[in-house]
């Protein structure tokens, strides 16, 4: 063997061990705490199946943000879309993963699950600090047959920058001109009354921990901690609870095709079925990556949990995308995630 042939030979299997190592090596991510129950089964079972793990951190939709934008993960995740004028001027593409919804969840003695109904401009006015007990009559006359108590309530919000209070003040701002004119609709908000908590988890166990508190946290978090979790009032004006059905009525509205960029917000549909936080959950990765097979291993993972992570999701009440949505963001990817002129995603 000559010498050229052996170096050859050394580079093209130091190439080769790069290229397995690369492929082999775990997703990088961060975001959003909405979605992180689907994000970490899909991910146990991906694993199981690849061998490549996906490293998220739940750190809130503002913290997504930021860390695409600074470009230490692969990937970000937001329940608030980004504009399509933010997207263009960051160099990013967005795209939706999966439905799901929020929901208010309250600590009150002897009362359950779905026995609490409650309306936009009540929780509003309970979040302003205009409402302060149980049993005060707005929240009486929703409830005649039920037996309230004189406990103060405890308002919990989330104290970082979410998604979750993204979609919960954009619909208080649709049900309160009030909400809206003092506090508004973002990431983060300045709440007037109330105990803070970071995250979905945080706002859980606070609200848990506290007599007369009320919260909003994803329903998979209020459902593994088996939250009273309450009614809304809809914008057809029918009493509805969350489920995947209710979900996936509110987000049968949505015209997908005409979003540019995939902005849009899926808050108090239209629908007697319709539950009124409803909200998609976004990834955020750059239009020409730094790092191509990294995100090449990300569209990998975000594919197989479109095809193969459906009836994961729906045991934990998300909505998966309808086909027709999965197969257009697909296009997105081959046509905005490009390297060198070429596709990053190998469609494989």
């Amino acid at each position: 063997m000559n010498l050229h042939y052996s170096r050859r030979l050394g580079i093209a299997a130091a190439a080769l061990c790069l290229s397995l190592t690369a492929a082999a090596a775990d997703i990088s991510g961060a975001g959003a705490t909405f979605p992180y129950p689907i994000y970490a089964k899909w991910a146990d079972a991906y694993k199981t199946l690849t061998g490549v793990g996906l490293n998220y951190q739940s750190i809130g939709s503002g913290g997504g943000i930021k860390q695409i934008k600074a470009k230490t993960v692969t990937f970000g995740a937001s329940d608030m879309p980004l504009k399509p004028d933010d997207l263009k001027a960051a160099g990013l593409v967005q795209f939706p993963m999966i439905i799901g919804g929020v929901v208010p969840v309250v600590n009150i003695k002897g009362i359950a699950a779905g026995q609490l109904h409650l309306d936009g401009a009540t929780v509003a006015s309970i979040y302003l600090g205009d409402i302060t007990q149980w049993n005060d009559p707005k929240i009486k006359s929703l409830n005649p047959k039920l037996a309230l108590p004189n406990t103060a309530i405890a308002p919990v919000y989330r104290s970082d920058g979410s998604g979750t209070n993204y979609l919960f003040s954009d619909y208080l701002s649709k049900e309160s001109p009030k909400f809206l004119s003092t506090i508004g609709a973002n990431t983060s908000v300045q709440w007037p009354t109330g105990i803070g908590a970071k995250g979905n988890e945080g706002v859980a166990n606070m609200t848990t921990q506290t007599d007369g508190a009320i919260g909003y946290v994803e329903y998979a978090y209020a459902k593994q901690n088996k939250m009273a979790y309450t009614l809304l009032t809809n914008k057809s004006g029918a009493a509805v609870g969350p489920s995947a059905e209710s979900f996936q009525a509110a987000a049968a509205n949505a015209d997908w095709a005409k979003a540019e960029g995939y902005y849009l917000i899926l808050t108090d549909q239209a629908g007697a079925k319709s539950w009124p936080i409803t909200g998609a959950s976004f990834i955020l990765l750059y239009k020409q990556p730094q790092d191509p097979v990294a995100v090449n291993g990300a569209l990998k993972f975000f594919a197989w949990a479109y095809e193969d992570g459906a009836s994961m999701a729906a045991d934990l009440d998300y909505v998966p995308l309808p086909a027709p949505l999965i197969a257009q963001v697909k296009k997105t990817w081959t046509s905005e995630i490009t390297s060198g002129g070429h596709p990053v995603w190998s469609g494989k």
